[in-house]
């Protein structure tokens, strides 16, 4: 019997519900079963399983899917603050979400995930590159900065401990460098 497109529409919904609930959660534990997260979601674990057979492929998709939102954010960000402000802003969460992303450990480390995680660079480099350019053309960064540059010189913001002390070490951290890349 073919799908309707109501059926096609609560399939989606279903999905993207179990994508949230599942970062939530795995946010919260990394070791969250995946049946506590289909409960969580308010869908039988047998829906779950049919979009995410595995763990790792639910694991993989909640990255897939946080990258996706972490780089059309970007353009919200800029829309609402100055770019220097947008730049601030967007890395901290991305920290936010890098430290979440450590935390599940294996699970981002083995040779299927490493496809998963090195399709994620070139996007978050783009969108680093967006910011920049934002902040150059408004005077607030010197020319020619280079993206990557300043992904791996602010890696420093997601080793920082997960607590205000290190929230606050974060925040100076990432502003002795926007000293660096001012003109």
């Amino acid at each position: 019997m073919p799908e309707t497109p109501q059926q096609r529409s609560d399939a989606l919904k279903n999905r993207e519900t179990i994508l949230q609930v599942a970062h939530d959660a795995l946010a919260e534990s990394p070791n969250a079963s995946l049946n506590s997260i289909a409960k969580r979601a308010g869908v039988g674990p047998g829906t779950l399983y049919r979009h995410f057979p595995t763990r790792e492929a639910l694991i993989l998709e909640v990255h897939r899917h946080d990258v996706e939102r972490l780089v059309a954010a970007v353009d919200d960000a800029l829309a609402a603050n100055p770019p220097l402000d947008a730049l601030r802003q967007w890395f901290t969460t991305l920290a936010a979400y890098v430290r979440i992303k450590h935390g599940l450990g294996e699970a981002l480390h083995s040779a299927a995930a490493q496809e998963v995680v090195s399709a994620s660079w070139p996007p978050v480099t783009a969108a680093v590159g967006r910011l920049l350019d934002a902040c150059e053309q408004a005077g607030e960064v010197r020319p020619g900065i280079d993206p990557v540059d300043v992904i791996m010189l602010l890696s420093c913001l997601w080793r920082t401990p997960d607590s205000p002390e290190g929230a606050a070490q974060a925040g100076r951290l990432l502003e002795l460098a926007i000293d660096g890349f001012r003109p």
